[in-house]
């Protein structure tokens, strides 16, 4: 499955080791992430030095060509609520996942659209289940 893997990078690197972790899971899954180097250490001073419109012009087409996003949403970012809403726009199915004890943006929390699920994790290896559960869901979808 072709995933969007949203997360944060200029609003702060928290969770990247989470981010780091998941992203390994799905690739060893077998799955195609096209934002697995957004995840790494060092991205932010790699991403400044790239022009906003490409970035924007790549990020729209990989959502575009992806089966799915999952998004991390445990530290507030403009770019990934953004993502978030441009793939529901499109129909595509999104999860959003959140360590337990973070805020959400009520704007994800309070949204009823069918494709997307939010949900709480309280370790690393909950939000691997939360996302697998996700994937298998959705992969009879496509």
């Amino acid at each position: 499955m072709k995933i969007y893997f949203a997360c944060s990078i200029t609003g702060g690197r928290e969770f990247e080791a989470v981010y780091q972790t998941i992203v390994r899971a799905l690739v060893e899954d077998q799955h195609v992430v096209s934002t697995a180097h957004l995840v790494e250490t060092g991205v932010a001073a790699l991403e400044a030095g790239i022009e906003p419109r490409e970035v924007y012009a790549r990020d729209v087409d990989w959502i575009r060509d992806c089966d799915v996003l999952i998004a991390e949403v445990s530290v507030p970012s403009h770019g990934v609520g953004y993502e978030i809403g441009f793939s529901l726009a499109l129909g595509k199915p999104v999860l959003a996942l959140y360590q337990d004890g973070r805020k959400v943006s009520k704007m994800i929390s309070g949204n009823p659209e069918p494709n997307l699920a939010v949900k709480c994790y309280s370790s690393t290896e909950e939000a691997l289940v939360e996302i697998r559960n996700f994937l298998n869901k959705h992969k009879l979808c496509l």
